[in-house]
């Protein structure tokens, strides 16, 4: 082709240049024809000069062979050419078409290389036609017979309306039930008790916010934590004791939906040991309430933040794996998604296990928020705090956060409570070093997309394999994207590895094991407890024998009633300072308690040195009595005696601190005789003194002079029978209520060398 286009036409094709089939296929067409045509004219030269016979032209053609310019050429009785063909099978390991066979048209066979790869499996080429045949006819007739085709329709209709009618009736079985209420609490049905019976208490941070569930603390934990319990309403229901979490009516339709209806019986229908029981809802005009299972033990973040409440891991395991199978549960369920779990919504019964509250009823807990103050409440310190546990997620949401949540926001809540309950530091706890932050910076900073999330602090641990897993598991449950956190079927599985105590054991066992941590703890508390209690009656008991006298204070303690006694000789010592009330006059109120705390804590540590019990101080009047509770024989007047001499010699080395060139002036007053004592008053008990002989030594005081100890005759012949005193007679002074008395002064005393009667 290439040369005759070259001589004949002029047309040189390039090296690359392919030379099409057609061209080819046309060139042997032509000679074809012209062959057929040569034999015509050699057969009958006659044919140039007339029209040519076309059927003898196509007859001529046919059943010939000759050699064209793509090789040999053979056209058969129809007027076909036959060549020799390739049949090429794409391999479908290599992806690429191998030749499988060959036809080779010069004697008409089919030559195979190798085996074709038939799709769908086969190993043989499919049929040519279909084995029943075109129509049919070939496969015998097997149709059912009308009778029966018409018991299979029936049969059927039946079948489909049986099904209809059980799914109706279910339908009608559970509007009935839905309707029914069987959640409704009568008002009359609940006995409300004062939240003060029997010291129940509830938990702290279960009753700081609003519409959140309310828990209920007993006496020993309340007598744990102190004033962190506050009271809670409770009440009876049904021989229950149960906990009552008001809500507000008037934000309620009137009339409940249907969805509200199926919120409230399904929390009703829902049963789990590790979910606190709804027993049911009271929407009385006049009192409206939720009644929930009563949980004596308070909040898991009550307990977490009680440092004298010690948590082995085999505890801390253990309220990790209530949580899990309580949120697995709730999961499955038709509740689907908690929406607010956190430490303070896990609560514990008295048989110390954890349970889960605050769930389900979305739309009447939304109703319950006063959305008059809603703005207020947004600013507040516990609403920050409660988002705390809330996903990133949900808080970028803002306003359009569903209140249902959702089942990865409850596990990123999980991993803010697991960190909780592994570090006992609070949720979202930064570290030692890091500077503290208010909740809503921690609620902004956590909300932020950034290259690494804000998350609290972890430690290593890797020395403990248990501690390190559980770190594992705190940082997949707190991941940013919510697809790579693990759903609560997984994490019972990865707490079961190193919980397998808890997951194999009966529930016996793990109660036994519980309260024998509880136990152990309560020992320790216990004794804590006494220790305390010890200390602090000491302090009671050193105080009480300040006020009173010991032997009085003993028989007081030991609940004997303090009889009055009277006794026969005792001597009583009366003080006062000449010149007070001008030096009080003349200084501030604070400058007097000053020098009369100096004044008394002088002879406070003089008076301890003598066998003599002080009384009283009145202002600047300062009574002693010797003789009394406990008899010292006929030594009561040298002790007073030997007392007012020592005061008296530290009256001339005080010095008033504000009027330091002022001298004091002491006038002591001491009589002897017998009087009654006993202890008087219920609040604020005294030991007092009854008789003549007190107005007496009063008397001899305040007759008396400065810086002089005036006594009685009775006072000198006491002290005579030492015969160590030095006394000088003064004579008779009238005495206000007693006429003229004999008195004397007491000058001093000269101890005698070797006499029987000493100190």
């Amino acid at each position: 082709i290439k040369k005759i286009a070259s001589l004949k036409y002029n047309y040189t094709f390039s090296e690359n240049e392919p030379i099409s089939a057609f061209v080819t296929s046309f060139f042997d067409g032509v000679l074809l024809y012209a062959n057929a045509l040569n034999e015509s004219i050699k057969d009958d030269p006659s044919i140039l000069t007339r029209p040519i016979n076309g059927t003898d032209m196509v007859r001529r053609m046919w059943n010939r062979s000759f050699t064209g310019i793509t090789g040999n050429v053979t056209i058969d009785s129809n007027g076909d050419r036959i060549s020799a063909y390739s049949l090429l099978d794409m391999n479908p390991t290599t992806g690429r078409f191998e030749i499988v066979a060959h036809f080779l048209h010069n004697r008409l066979e089919f030559e195979a290389k190798r085996e074709i790869h038939w799709p769908g499996g086969r190993n043989q080429a499919p049929p040519d036609r279909p084995i029943c045949g075109y129509d049919g006819s070939l496969c015998p007739d097997n149709s059912l017979p009308g009778y029966a085709i018409l018991s299979i329709v029936l049969g059927t209709i039946v079948v489909i309306m049986v099904v209809c009618f059980y799914f109706s009736y279910r339908h009608y079985l559970a509007e009935a039930e839905i309707n029914s209420m069987s959640w409704k609490v009568s008002l009359e049905d609940v006995v409300f008790r004062d939240a003060t019976d029997h010291g129940i208490r509830g938990s702290f941070h279960s009753l700081v916010k609003q519409g959140s569930q309310t828990t209920l603390m007993s006496e020993d934990m309340g007598s744990i934590n102190g004033d962190r319990q506050i009271f809670i309403p409770v009440g009876m229901y049904r021989k229950r004791k149960v906990a009552i979490k008001s809500i507000d009516l008037s934000k309620v339709q009137s009339v409940l939906s249907r969805r509200q209806m199926l919120e409230l019986k399904r929390m009703k229908d829902l049963q789990h040991d590790h979910l606190v029981k709804f027993y049911g809802a009271c929407l009385d005009q006049r009192r409206s309430f939720l009644l929930m299972e009563y949980c004596p033990k308070g909040s898991l973040q009550d307990i977490l933040e009680n440092d004298q409440f010690q948590l082995d891991w085999m505890f801390k395991l253990s309220l990790m794996h209530d949580i899990v199978r309580g949120m697995q549960f709730l999961h499955c369920s038709d509740i689907r998604s908690h929406g607010n779990l956190k430490s303070s919504n896990c609560v514990v019964d008295s048989r110390f296990v954890l349970k889960i509250t605050d769930f389900g009823l979305h739309s009447l807990r939304r109703a319950h928020v006063d959305i008059e103050n809603e703005i207020e409440h947004c600013n507040s310190h516990a609403y920050w705090k409660n988002l705390l546990w809330t996903a990133p997620e949900l808080l970028r949401l803002e306003n359009q956060r569903p209140p249902e949540g959702t089942q990865k926001a409850d596990v990123y809540a999980f991993g803010i409570i697991v960190h909780e309950i592994t570090t006992r530091q609070g949720p979202f706890y930064l570290g030692k070093f890091t500077p503290e932050k208010s909740p809503r910076e921690l609620v902004k900073n956590k909300s932020k997309i950034t290259l690494k999330p804000f998350r609290p602090e972890l430690e290593p641990w890797e020395n403990n394999d248990t501690k390190a897993d559980v770190v594992r598991i705190i940082k997949r449950c707190w991941c940013e994207d919510p697809t790579d956190r693990p759903y609560f079927n997984t994490l019972r599985s990865m707490i079961r590895k190193f919980n397998k105590d808890n997951e194999t054991g009966n529930i016996v066992d793990n109660l036994l094991k519980r309260m024998e941590l509880y136990a152990s703890n309560l020992e320790e508390l216990v004794e804590e407890r006494t220790q305390d209690y010890l200390e602090e009656k000491k302090k009671c008991e050193k105080l009480l024998y300040q006020l009173l006298p010991q032997s009085v204070a003993a028989q007081l303690i030991s609940g004997q009633p303090v009889v009055a006694e009277t006794f026969d000789q005792v001597t009583i010592y009366f003080s006062d300072i000449v010149g007070f009330t001008a030096i009080s006059a003349e200084s501030t109120p604070m400058q007097v308690v000053q020098f009369l705390n100096d004044l008394y804590t002088c002879f406070d540590s003089i008076v301890e040195n003598f066998d003599v019990y002080k009384v009283e101080t009145i202002g600047d009047a300062y009574m002693v009595v010797s003789g009394l509770p406990i008899r010292n024989g006929n030594f009561h007047a040298r002790e007073i005696a030997r007392l007012a001499l020592a005061l008296l010699e530290a009256v001339h080395n005080f010095r008033i601190h504000h009027r330091p060139k002022d001298r004091l002036k002491l006038r002591i007053g001491l009589h002897t005789g017998a009087c009654v004592a006993g202890v008087v008053g219920m609040k604020m008990p005294r030991y007092c003194l009854f008789g003549d002989t007190v107005n007496t030594a009063s008397r001899m005081e305040s007759n008396g002079e400065a810086l002089k100890i005036h006594i009685s005759e009775t006072t000198k012949l006491a002290l005579d029978e030492f015969d160590t005193f030095v006394t000088t007679r003064r004579g008779l002074v009238p005495m206000k209520g007693k006429g003229e008395m004999l008195t004397y002064w007491l000058e001093g005393e000269i101890p005698k060398p070797n006499s029987l009667i000493s100190t």
